[in-house]
């Protein structure tokens, strides 16, 4: 009996992939399948303006569950800002108002993980000025010292894959970014779609990817913080962040998007050997 030798390839392949797939175990996963609140066992919400300059409000009421999702909208509104200075070059204190609401959930103090699987099943919103972002910070130092994440971050017509670790300076990191326009994926209905994105992490390695296309490889023997190099950010536990920012350093320009505009996440799961 003559064996097709591309057909035994494939055999090959799929007892790999099998096996890979069996290696992994769900520790911790949430669903969103009670509608109402997120889990608050599991997720906090970030409050008011957090970073980046940007232009929403952070506020609870933005994120909830329904029909299996979890909803991130941001809403185009004015929110007084309890914090406003008269005269105060502090950004998060200049402005008497916010014009724009949206939110971003946390796990910090509730869940945290060191290695593994990290999956996102979600469509986000990729019109202007749209911030999306999945991604992880680890639990002990100050930015980037401890150690930034970016499974998805998506902004100005790009999907980006990064890590940043702590350089000589304080609050200026050493990053280690792919990006990906949009238009590269040839399908004009990429952004009505749902994509999975993903982390494997090991002490050794990051790997990142959207839809099983590897985005970026980062070696963890390389990610030390400079200031002190027998710290690496990446061999500690880190917390899961969710959110959909507007506008600010990244953002781009809103002032043409119609509003609301929505993250909608099917489910976030980690799995460990």
């Amino acid at each position: 009996m003559k064996i097709n030798p591309a057909f035994v390839i494939s055999i090959l392949f799929l007892l790999l992939s099998i096996s890979s797939q069996a290696q992994w175990k769900l520790v911790w996963s949430d669903e969103f399948d009670r509608d109402g609140k997120p889990n608050a066992s599991n997720w906090k919400a970030e409050k008011g303006f957090v970073r980046n300059h940007e232009f929403q409000w952070f506020q609870e009421d933005n994120a909830y569950c329904k029909n299996g999702m979890l909803i991130i909208e941001a809403r185009k509104e004015e929110v007084k800002n309890p914090n406003y200075v008269a005269g105060s070059k502090n950004w998060k204190e200049e402005r008497p108002t916010a014009h724009y609401t949206s939110a971003s959930m946390i796990t910090q103090g509730l869940q945290h993980f060191q290695y593994g699987r990290f999956e996102m099943k979600a469509k986000i919103d990729t019109r202007s000025g749209m911030w999306p972002a999945f991604w992880t910070l680890g639990n002990k130092g100050e930015w980037p010292e401890n150690g930034e994440i970016d499974i998805m971050e998506y902004y100005r017509g790009t999907i980006l894959a990064n890590a940043v670790w702590g350089s000589m300076e304080k609050w200026k990191g050493i990053w280690s970014t792919v990006k990906k326009p949009v238009s590269e994926f040839n399908d004009p209905e990429w952004s009505s779609k749902f994509h999975i994105w993903r982390m494997d992490w090991d002490e050794k390695s990051i790997r990142l990817y959207v839809d099983d296309l590897l985005m970026n490889s980062i070696d963890l023997e390389k990610t030390y913080n400079a200031k002190d190099p027998h710290k690496n950010p990446f061999r500690q536990p880190h917390y899961i962040l969710v959110g959909m920012a507007v506008g600010g350093d990244n953002g781009g320009d809103p002032s043409k998007t119609e509003f609301p505009a929505r993250y909608e996440i099917d489910y976030v799961r980690v799995y460990q050997k």
